[in-house]
């Protein structure tokens, strides 16, 4: 009989992405165990804190010891958490106790909401970013193209536009995405809407098998998702992108973090386009 989950719980004053992170990093280590994770955001007083703690001590009572990840800043929300009998981990004050010693000072302890609002200069550049990326999703749009600072090419399904979504929401990348179609393959020169911007270009890939896949999901049996013109298209696909120098990720085996990694840190070693941001210029955005 396989063993039963373990009751994890992530733990926040604020949207409590940052305990899921950190938690996550250190729960993926222990791939032959099982985990049932819940998140509980946005603890704001003491009072919820104390309900959350009834929530912790009943799951102590069940067949497995839970274990519960904490970035709770706020200390009367902390110190209500800390009394619970389940084991928690507090990333807070397990790295603010070492920061506050080495700056010499005392940090505000509150909830800084680090994936709120905050820097509303810095949260427009990005909802901006977002809607640039709905607008130019999937070649839906070549207005402004060229305002792009990153533009995804690639054959049908191998990942697009959830990396653009991704850049643009968490990094407030400007991104388009531009599908690769029969008639832009027959030839390796660069589609003639991205001519002038094969400096901004990332090629996306998969396996012909993977593809395949992936697309019998959306159309069943159709020659759109035959392993035959699936090989066809990526061959293609890496044939013009070897044509034109144009960087090449593969999506079979990269998370969406991956490949937004590797774009970020190659747009950081290319030389600017004309009309892009550096990433020391977008951080400042």
């Amino acid at each position: 009989m396989e063993d039963p989950a373990v009751p994890v719980f992530f733990l926040s004053d604020s949207t409590g992405i940052s305990a899921e992170t950190m938690g996550n990093a250190l729960l993926i280590q222990f791939p032959e165990r099982r985990f049932e994770r819940r998140l509980i955001p946005f603890i704001a007083t003491a009072e919820e804190a104390h309900k959350v703690v009834a929530i912790l001590d009943a799951a102590m009572d069940g067949p497995v010891t839970p274990l519960a990840f904490t970035t709770a800043a706020t200390d009367e929300v902390r110190e209500v958490l800390l009394t619970s009998r389940c084991p928690i981990i507090d990333f807070f004050e397990m790295h603010m106790e070492k920061v506050e010693a080495v700056l010499g000072a005392r940090g505000a302890r509150v909830a800084a909401r680090l994936h709120g609002v905050g820097d509303i200069v810095r949260y427009n550049s990005r909802m901006q970013a977002v809607e640039y990326a709905i607008e130019h999703d999937d070649g839906q749009s070549l207005r402004a193209l060229d305002r792009a600072e990153v533009i995804l090419v690639a054959p049908s399904r191998c990942g697009k536009t959830p990396t653009t979504m991704y850049l643009a929401l968490q990094h407030g990348v400007f991104v388009a995405n531009y599908p690769l179609l029969d008639e832009d393959l027959e030839t390796t020169r660069l589609p003639r809407p991205l001519a002038d911007l094969g400096d901004r270009c990332f090629g996306l890939i998969a396996t012909p098998a993977r593809l395949s896949e992936v697309r019998q999901q959306r159309r069943p049996d159709s020659t759109y998702a035959s392993l035959e013109q699936c090989t066809k298209e990526l061959r293609r696909a890496d044939a013009l992108y070897k044509a034109n120098g144009i960087p090449v990720i593969n999506s079979t085996t990269r998370s969406v973090e991956e490949m937004s990694t590797l774009i970020l840190q190659s747009m950081g070693s290319r030389t600017p386009s004309r009309g892009s941001r550096t990433p020391s210029e977008r951080s400042r955005s």
